[in-house]
């Protein structure tokens, strides 16, 4: 890639010594070496290079051959640099369109750099030394506030000790034990925690909500430095996938799971696009911002050791697939967008966290499970699948929170920068009077309450 400021796309040139004057000064003995033109014999014509050894080339007018017969170092490189010159621009000139965006994309592939969808302006004067800082990664995620958004694996439901008014049906079952709350303890953030993940909450109904009093997306504002975020389980209809796969009948009947592939894969292409709708409305409202994107975790083990209930090797198999896939769709709009942050010289980030394994040799079958297991109904009720199944209990979310705090303390494989102008404004009142964003209810006593979540969260994450 173009080190910062240069324009990949300038012509090259090559600037020859000007030329000695052909033929000898009439002031001289023309049998007497003239200092000025190097003290050479035959140095007179044609740019000869400096010193002994040299000879005429094409066109000198003066001076025969030296004894060494060969030329000059300074018009060896001279005649050097223009070949390469020509040779570069024929190969440009045949490969691709003679142009500026040619030669851009011949420089992109050459490199094999990241480069940027539209062209770049160069640099000015004052965006090279006023308009960024770089920052190493712990300290661009800590200089503001941090918004945890979400659904029921970010919120901790399943994990215990949940926050007042938050478990009871339609609630967003928060946990003390989730982990944002313990990254928010660790690491000393100059401003303070906005908890807003909820169980229950799709991506759609995070794009659906903008605007009002109840939407997540609306807590991130200006002056947040750190977002995380795990969302989309829901819009695949993971709980209810399960709970098909699960409460069957027959019980050996094995093709239930496989048969819902086909409307799997068309909610994963409808979540692609409502995920980087929702980045994009993140990156719009904190622009300096890191945002670490969480995937989901594996919930049987590599290798099933045998059945899960009703759920055969083959099932814990394909579900566990189905998580990898999902959590590879995740990561490659992560990187996509993050790719457009960083090729167009803007702050923040766009980083993905994996924690497929997060739970590895503590998966929902394991003796020592960091997993809620199925919930048993009454007798003769059967199999029911709710809301806490297969969701982390509080060490499965302590396993999670370090996946996120290895993240914020080693960041992305690049730069991470952060304006100057939101770095010198930033300070604690206005931290304060940002968290929870503009339209959240506790900032306006007027404001009628809102109900925490659209649905009763039964079956959703």
């Amino acid at each position: 890639m173009p080190a910062r400021g240069e324009d990949p796309d300038a012509p090259k040139s090559v600037h020859d010594a000007s030329p000695a004057a052909s033929g000898p000064s009439p002031n001289t003995d023309p049998a007497v070496p003239d200092p000025a033109q190097g003290g050479d014999e035959g140095s007179t014509g044609g740019g000869a290079g400096h010193g002994s050894g040299g000879h005429e080339g094409p066109g000198d007018t003066g001076g025969p051959e030296d004894g060494g017969g060969r030329r000059p170092p300074r018009r060896r490189r001279i005649v050097i640099a223009t070949s390469l010159t020509l040779v570069l621009l024929l190969v440009a000139t045949l490969a691709l369109p003679f142009t500026r965006e040619g030669l851009v994309d011949l420089w992109c592939e050459v490199t094999d750099g990241v480069c940027p969808v539209e062209e770049l302006p160069p640099l000015t004067e004052e965006e090279e030394t006023d308009w960024r800082v770089r920052m190493e990664p712990e300290e661009a995620a800590l200089w503001g506030n941090y918004v945890a958004l979400g659904d029921s694996y970010s919120s901790g439901d399943g994990a215990g000790d949940y926050l007042p008014g938050t478990a009871e049906p339609g609630g967003c079952w928060r946990s003390e034990n989730a982990y944002p709350r313990v990254i928010a303890e660790e690491f000393d953030f100059s401003g303070s925690l906005a908890f807003y993940a909820c169980s229950s909450h799709k991506g759609s109904d995070m794009i659906k909500q903008i605007g009002t009093p109840e939407s997540q997306i609306e807590r991130v504002t200006e002056n947040t430095s750190l977002v995380t975020l795990g969302i989309g389980g829901n819009d695949l209809g993971f709980i209810p996938v399960l709970r098909t796969c699960m409460v069957r009948m027959p019980v050996l009947d094995s093709s239930v799971c496989v048969e819902q592939e086909e409307d799997i894969d068309e909610r994963m292409e409808t979540f692609e696009e409502t995920l980087e709708e929702i980045l994009a409305e993140i990156r719009d409202r904190a622009p300096d911002a890191r945002v670490l994107v969480l995937g989901y975790p594996r919930l049987f083990p590599e290798d099933p050791p045998g059945m899960y209930y009703t759920l055969n090797r083959s099932d814990q198999l394909w579900l566990n697939d189905l998580a990898l896939r999902f959590n590879e769709l995740i990561r490659d709009v992560a990187y996509r967008v993050d790719g457009d942050v960083y090729g167009s010289r803007s702050t923040g980030s766009v980083e993905y966290v994996n924690i497929l394994s997060a739970l590895n040799g503590y998966e929902v079958s394991a003796e020592e499970a960091w997993l809620n297991g199925i919930m048993l109904g009454r007798l003769g009720e059967g199999l029911r699948v709710d809301r806490a199944t297969f969701h982390p209990t509080a060490q499965g979310q302590m396993s999670i929170a370090e996946r996120v705090r290895l993240q914020i303390i080693e960041g992305p494989e690049r730069q991470i920068h952060v304006s100057r102008e939101t770095l010198d404004d930033v300070d604690p009142d206005q931290l304060r009077s940002e968290l929870g964003g503009p339209l959240d209810p506790m900032f306006d006593p007027d404001a009628p309450e809102v109900p925490a979540s659209p649905s009763d969260g039964a079956g959703d994450t």
